[in-house]
């Protein structure tokens, strides 16, 4: 069963059948339960897959991949060990393209480019460092990148992420002199109004792990001024 853009309280989901789920989630959120103690998507997903289908007892949920909190986007979700199982294989293995946009002030030196770096991983500071040459205790980053569209004050870049590391896109743009607007960790000089900041998973393209069938889903970005611009913009 197809579901598209079906909201469940403040929940948007994008995709849904028996195998998985694929939601849309809100800057502001967190994929799983913290020590903040707040309410999480995982727990808002089993809430309404328990109502939606009168389920009783315990509802199954794996999550292969996370969202950083302050950014929005497609989260995948699995209703079965069998699928969770498949889809963390597919993550390790790169058998999932996953596509992001990022809003930036400053424009980069290319329209587009590979960005390579390495990264560590300071976990005191829940923060990475990315270098130009391989260090101790890091990680190789890449990703490519190619600038969209434009406004008055700032650029849309469109990325894809060929490695998934901790905080990777918000610290290989910081690194070249472009954070991502609304991201004091990484040297935006201003919060946005929500707490989140300008990055969003916008697509995933693979091989559904069950039904061998090419999904690819989208997911608009948060209904906010300058996101609708940048939308707008790419309609014309």
């Amino acid at each position: 069963m197809l579901l598209l853009h079906k909201i469940f309280a403040r929940m948007e989901i994008l995709y849904q059948d028996n195998h998985l789920v694929v939601v849309n989630k809100l800057c502001s959120e967190i994929v799983l339960s913290d020590k903040t103690g707040d309410s999480s998507l995982e727990d808002e997903l089993k809430n309404y897959l328990k109502k939606e289908f009168h389920k009783k007892g315990e509802v199954f949920l794996g999550v292969p991949h996370r969202l950083d909190r302050p950014v929005s986007g497609i989260v995948l979700f699995a209703r079965t060990t069998k699928c969770l199982t498949r889809l963390n294989s597919m993550f390790q293995n790169k058998e999932i393209q996953k596509t992001y946009w990022a809003v930036v002030k400053n424009k980069p030196s290319q329209e587009s480019a590979t960005l390579v770096h390495y990264l560590v991983r300071n976990h005191s500071q829940n923060k990475s460092y990315a270098y130009e040459k391989n260090v101790n205790d890091s990680q190789r980053a890449e990703m490519f990148y190619k600038i969209i569209s434009q406004s008055d004050s700032y650029f849309l870049l469109e990325i894809d992420l060929k490695t998934g590391r901790h905080h990777q896109i918000r610290c290989q743009l910081a690194k070249i002199g472009c954070p991502v607007k609304g991201d004091l960790k990484y040297g935006f000089p201003r919060s946005n109004e929500n707490a989140g900041i300008h990055l969003h998973a916008q697509k995933v393209s693979f091989l559904h792990p069950i039904k061998k069938e090419l999904l690819t889903i989208v997911a608009p970005p948060p209904q906010e001024k300058l996101w609708d611009f940048f939308v707008k913009n790419l309609e014309k």
